[in-house]
């Protein structure tokens, strides 16, 4: 039986939900062990850098280890790039689209928006982001390939995995 477009929704929704919940734990557990996460950078001519092994990205993780040492490092204030506060977030997800999907595995598109409120101030990040889910062994959906592209011309900060 295929992936249904209303459980890739309600995933999605899911992990959203958990980052703008801080259960930083819950929403790690949406990521499959080798998955990747990567957020790409605009170049100089006003394209996407295409290989994070060779080009500059805002965020790249080539596996969950990586994103666990993220969490790690925001949930113990272990990092310089962190914000204290941890700013308020509020995501919301539109224009999702299944690409493909089997009953083991889906390719889905979707437009993102999340406003974060720190220290009185109100920062809007959009763009849309490239899904690849699979099936865990334990029959729940999980992303193997996150490609997140941050439409902004202009950010005022370090951007961090809760703004996207």
């Amino acid at each position: 039986m295929t992936i249904s477009y209303d459980e890739i929704r309600d995933f999605l929704h899911s992990e959203q939900r958990a980052l703008d919940d801080k259960d930083y734990n819950h929403w790690l557990e949406h990521y499959d062990k080798n998955s990747e996460f990567w957020v790409p950078c605009w170049d100089v001519d006003g394209g996407l850098t295409e290989d994070p092994q060779s080009e500059m990205s805002l965020l790249y993780y080539d596996k969950r280890d990586g994103i666990e040492d993220r969490v790690f490092r925001i949930q113990t204030e272990r990092s310089s790039a962190s914000s204290l506060p941890e700013p308020r977030t509020q995501h919301m997800l539109s224009n999702l689209e299944v690409l493909a999907a089997s009953s083991n595995d889906a390719e889905v598109r979707y437009s993102w928006m999340t406003h974060s409120v720190r220290y009185n101030n109100v920062d809007t990040y959009f763009g849309t982001a490239f899904v690849t889910l699979i099936r865990g062994e334990d029959g729940k959906l999980k992303i193997k390939r996150k490609k997140a592209v941050l439409k902004n011309d202009y950010i005022h900060h370090v951007v961090d995995i809760y703004h996207l």
